[in-house]
């Protein structure tokens, strides 16, 4: 018989961006691994979902069980008042906020612990009650955030029902970067520590997605059993990558897929750019933001005098970014100039080793990321304000494409971050949490 998983995430198709692949990718190769998983998640039709990506719906195997419930948030509030969309994590598509969004970023930071999505809470518990009620056994539930409020919904099941209990924490939790634009009372800000320290108690197992949030959470509680904390970063999919790479030869082509606001310091590089073109005159470079870019990062793109040579794209399906990345040249990313980040590690990194290609990071010397791309040979961090290693690494490429244009690595792509793999701990730990070993409360 197989071990049966309840995991239970906000994000889920149809739903789109970043934070709807890690449980979906689980989900999708859990089966052929021993593990029967049943999904709890909200009702398309009442969500309040930043992106859409309705292509991600073929993703979900046809044998997998999936309970949609209503919710309850404020968002539509917030849309009425403000006139603007919902939120992007971290208020990525506001820009500078409006005196109105300051107050509603009060109201949420304060009246909405942990976040807004918590109206969600009562009607995934209830679901989850019917399925008990009639008799179904877990042998582990999974909870995936953000929304950090669904952390909740798994100390509840575990406190009434014993439930083996996994809490995956894609991001941190108080220590989010932009925590500080909450404007958070001392009582609201003591009251989300108090939650976050009864998940990281509570769980049998934390999951986090980097090694540096692994240190982060246990210098808060040092005394956390040893291992009950497990590093399982994000990955790429071998079946999204079956297309083959078609890098242009006409043109030296960056590309950066997903959200990316000024706070990501990309001027310098930009500015790099603009004389990496003087220096090498031959080579015709093109940029290409693919995804949600704010008005200060066209903003930075105006004043390196590259507005010509940039594509913004709007957000497009998962399959069709995979697309654009693999008829690139480079790959940008780059890390928010925030505090903690040195453990920030996208999980479009993972997609662009996957493809390759070299790629060009703006962040911290050795962070995470950095280490994640030196060791696979597909680049370093470049600082902020290290304008010396940014020019001479984009004269290097420079050089390298007058030689050949296509400039995709040698190597292959790193297996231990393949969402298979990724799959496979994660089974491992469902398996030793039912038998009560290793991963299991000491």
């Amino acid at each position: 018989m197989p071990f049966r998983l309840l995991v239970i995430t906000y994000y889920w198709p149809p739903s789109g961006g970043a934070g709807v692949q890690r449980c979906l990718k689980w989900v999708k190769y859990l089966p052929e691994l021993g593990i029967e998983p049943t999904v709890i998640t909200v009702d398309a039709d009442q969500a309040t979902y930043p992106v859409r990506d309705e292509s991600l719906l073929r993703e979900v195997p046809p044998g997998v069980r999936v309970i949609r419930t209503a919710t309850l948030e404020p968002f539509g509030s917030y849309q009425k008042l403000t006139g603007r969309a919902v939120p992007h994590g971290g208020f990525a598509n506001e820009g500078t906020p409006s005196l109105t969004q300051k107050m509603m970023r009060f109201v949420r930071g304060n009246l909405f612990i942990p976040d807004p999505r918590r109206g969600w809470n009562s009607y995934a518990l209830a679901a989850v009650e019917k399925l008990l009620a009639q008799g179904e056994k877990f042998d582990a539930v999974l909870t995936s955030s953000p929304p950090h409020s669904t952390q909740l919904i798994g100390l509840e099941l575990q406190k009434k029902h014993g439930l083996r209990w996994l809490a995956d924490l894609r991001d941190p939790w108080t220590d989010i970067y932009y925590t500080k634009d909450l404007h958070r009372t001392a009582a609201a800000a003591w009251l989300d520590a108090h939650y976050e320290q009864q998940v990281l108690r509570g769980a049998d197992a934390v999951l986090v997605t980097s090694p540096e949030t692994e240190r982060l959470f246990r210098r808060k509680l040092p005394d956390l059993a040893k291992g009950k904390i497990v590093v399982l970063p994000n990955g790429y999919d071998e079946a999204d990558f079956q297309g083959l790479s078609a890098p242009p030869a006409d043109c030296l082509l960056l590309t950066h897929t997903g959200t990316i606001t000024a706070r990501y310091r990309i001027d310098n590089l930009l500015k790099a750019i603009a004389e990496c073109q003087q220096r090498y005159p031959r080579v015709p470079w093109r940029l290409r933001f693919v995804g949600q870019a704010d008005a200060g990062v066209r903003e930075q793109v105006a004043a390196a005098k590259l507005a010509e040579v940039t594509e913004f794209i709007p957000f497009v399906p998962h399959e069709q970014s995979i697309a654009y990345l693999l008829s690139s040249s480079v790959l940008l990313m780059a890390i928010p100039d925030v505090a903690l980040n040195r453990g920030i590690l996208p999980g479009k990194i993972f997609e662009y080793l996957a493809t390759a290609k070299p790629v060009l990071c703006v962040g911290p010397a050795g962070s995470d990321a950095d280490q994640v791309l030196r060791e696979a040979g597909a680049g370093q961090a470049l600082p902020y304000d290290d304008y010396g290693l940014m020019l001479s690494t984009l004269e290097q490429l420079a050089r390298g494409w007058q030689q050949n244009p296509n400039l995709d690595l040698p190597h292959a792509r790193p297996t231990q971050y393949s969402r298979r793999g990724q799959a496979a701990r994660l089974a491992e730990l469902v398996r030793a949490l039912a038998g009560g070993g290793a991963a299991a409360r000491p």
